[in-house]
């Protein structure tokens, strides 16, 4: 069996050469199936630019100029020497109507105002959004190099369900509200509105709703407090019965959230001088 062992050697390595390129064979078949049966990534879709249009609100009460901008999603600061009170007129606003802005979160407008001294500038003022204002950024401007289809312009983001305005209600006799007093260039009462007493009612039942204490909640209540008090003293439909139910419901905001005796007091200066101007 030795002397034979030599005669088939050769035979044995052609056999071991054949198996080894075999499964060299099916070594490299594998990996070019493994590799043809990896997906590619789907290219990224291009980032859709959001952008939002600055509202026109000079020439406005200010509780109604930054009420607006507020519901559309823009910060505000007032710059100038006449501070954020509530009557106080917008004569200038940075940047201008019309605007096309990227919606960089809340941009920020600059207001600057003119003292209406049918009023007295009581209380604390409003000079800045209870949000900090996010930097401008000019659509055209950040568009225009990008060789891309145009964008669809978004909706302004909706303000947090906390937040949102009972003056989106229509009102409940849009035809049969006649002014308490006239006051000489006051604004009239936007009659698309709801009226002020059944604003104040709304409120008292927003707030036992809401009875926990959160900034949302309470940038709610001063909206509203201030439209009240200020629409009251520009002489609209029943100002008097709206204040009194304001200042009921102050006095329940300051036993709930430990806040409202100011607001209060504004109510009540309010109501003594509408119920002698309407007499």
């Amino acid at each position: 069996m030795g002397e034979r062992l030599p005669i088939f050697l050769p035979r044995i390595a052609v056999v071991v050469l054949v198996a080894l390129a075999a499964s060299a064979g099916l070594t490299f078949a594998a990996g070019k199936q493994i590799q043809a049966s990896v997906p590619k990534a789907a290219p990224a879709a291009p980032r859709k630019i959001e952008t939002v249009v600055v509202p026109d609100v000079q020439n406005q009460a200010f509780v109604f100029a930054k009420g607006q901008l507020e519901d559309l999603g823009f910060a505000w600061r007032v710059d100038g020497s006449v501070q954020g009170y509530a009557a106080n007129t917008v004569v200038s606003q940075s940047p201008p109507a019309g605007t096309k802005l990227i919606n960089t979160g809340s941009p920020l407008v600059v207001l600057r105002l003119a003292r209406n001294g049918k009023y007295a500038q009581t209380g604390s003022p409003e000079d800045a959004s209870p949000y900090t204002g996010t930097p401008l950024r000019l659509a055209d401007v950040a568009v225009a190099p990008v060789a891309a289809p145009k964008v669809k312009k978004q909706a302004a983001p909706a303000a947090p369900a906390a937040v949102k305005h009972a003056a989106a209600a229509p009102a409940a006799t849009p035809a049969a509200r006649p002014p308490d007093f006239v006051v000489p260039g006051a604004r009239k009462e936007p009659l698309d509105e709801m009226p002020l007493p059944a604003r104040a009612a709304k409120l008292g039942a927003w707030l036992t709703a809401h009875p926990k204490k959160s900034n949302a909640n309470v940038q709610h209540w001063l909206f509203q407090n201030a439209w009240i008090v200020t629409g009251a003293r520009m002489g609209w439909w029943h100002g008097a019965e709206a204040l009194r139910t304001l200042v009921a419901v102050d006095a329940r905001t300051e036993s709930l959230w430990g806040i409202g005796g100011k607001s209060q007091l504004l109510a009540r200066r309010a109501l003594a001088e509408v119920e002698a101007r309407a007499k």
